[in-house]
């Protein structure tokens, strides 16, 4: 009986913050009012018993695209730009994100059991209509409804299928990854994405080879890995059939427990695909006194993948514009100059829309960009801005 109470407890605790973090998202006087994805990684509440990032450590290939269930927060981040034979263009996010509720997994004596808790992302930018789709799904690591594993072969499969590949899935929304790519589905009402990314380049591990730290404090930080170029194609479909497209991708991944520092207040990400062939991530770490945090990094990646690691003073990142969002009332930084002059790097970076905010338990502006060098084009991106909501 104690097992079964156990089980009740551990679904309870799930329910009520799956519920509290829904409520916190209601709009209260014509403002969205969402819980702060800052809080939750800064936090030391609930963190006993998890492991921290700490030292280096050797990523395995493609083991590390599963789940790391020791540590209390990672999740899956694919972001890209979109092009239809005809002209018509969009930005795309699908992220799964997982949680756990206790350092100790549940023995599922109850199938409906979980420590962990899966919510998922899922936005299209349709630049031609100027409309920016958002929508979220959560559910309990239970029952097959949501989660994440790595899955082997049969030991009778020849060497070249005994490859480890990888499954996360919030309910019907899912990402599939083998050695040589990604298969992407989510739909939402009349909007859907069906896409097959594949890497053009080997990962790449942030950071000190893969440990990125978040401030001087020993395991405020995560383990980080990108694939920054995926030649992705497939079909994006808005309730007028599926529209053939082709484009890049950038994938993150990271895990951690209670990455950020007390201080800490939000962060400025930047993901460039340059026209070029290379590929820039630069991130601002923001703190309370409006500076910017010496944690704050980035890297530079060439055609071949070698790496360049970028420290705060490498580069720089000036906001030329600002806009308000309707819905928070948050002001976000809306265009910028981007410069990195070791590398002979000065781009501007403009939204594709300027309303790219997600209005969902978690609010955030996360959205598709366009670069220019120039004046001219010279690729395409993203950019997440959090941090900004009161």
């Amino acid at each position: 009986m104690r097992r079964v109470w156990t089980g009740v407890v551990i679904f309870g605790i799930a329910l009520l913050l799956l519920i509290g973090l829904r409520r916190s998202a209601v709009t209260e006087g014509g403002r969205v009012r969402g819980a702060s994805i800052v809080d939750a990684l800064a936090s030391d509440r609930g963190t006993d018993g998890f492991l921290r990032a700490l030292t280096v450590c050797e990523f395995v290939f493609p083991h590390d695209a599963g789940p790391h269930p020791r540590f209390q927060t990672e999740w899956w981040y694919d972001t890209g730009n979109l092009d239809t034979s005809s002209g018509r263009h969009f930005g795309y996010q699908l992220t799964i994100f997982r949680r756990a509720l206790t350092a100790r997994p549940v023995h599922r004596h109850v199938d409906w059991a979980t420590s962990q808790v899966y919510f998922a992302h899922f936005c299209v930018t349709d630049v031609s209509h100027g409309r920016f789709h958002a929508a979220e799904r959560w559910s309990r690591g239970a029952l097959g409804l949501a989660g994440a594993r790595a899955v082997k072969a049969s030991p009778g499969a020849t060497a070249g299928e005994r490859a480890t590949s990888f499954d996360a899935w919030v309910e019907s929304w899912s990402m599939h990854r083998e050695p040589g790519g990604s298969h992407l589905v989510a739909r939402h009402g009349k909007v859907s994405i069906d896409l097959h990314l594949s890497p053009e380049t080997p990962p790449v591990l942030e950071g000190d080879h893969g440990l990125s730290r978040k401030s001087d404090t020993p395991g405020n930080a995560s383990y980080y890995y990108s694939l920054p170029r995926l030649r992705t194609t497939g079909t994006v479909c808005l309730g007028d059939g599926p529209m053939a497209v082709t484009g890049l991708s950038w994938l993150d991944r990271e895990w951690s427990t209670s990455a950020l520092g007390p201080d800490e207040t939000g962060w400025d990400w930047f993901a460039l695909q340059l026209a070029d062939g290379r590929d820039l991530m630069v991130y601002r770490l923001r703190r309370r006194d409006g500076s910017i945090d010496p944690a704050s990094c980035g890297s530079l990646v060439a055609p071949n993948g070698n790496k360049r690691n970028l420290g705060v003073g490498d580069f720089s990142v000036v906001a030329t514009d600002h806009w308000t969002s309707p819905r928070s009332q948050a002001v976000y930084p809306s265009r910028w100059r981007v410069r990195v002059p070791a590398a002979g790097i000065d781009l501007e970076v403009v939204p594709w829309l300027r309303d790219q905010e997600l209005p969902l338990s978690f609010v955030y502006w996360e959205g598709a960009v366009r670069v220019l060098s120039g004046g001219r084009a010279y690729g395409n991106g993203y950019v997440e801005l959090t941090g900004y909501t009161k």
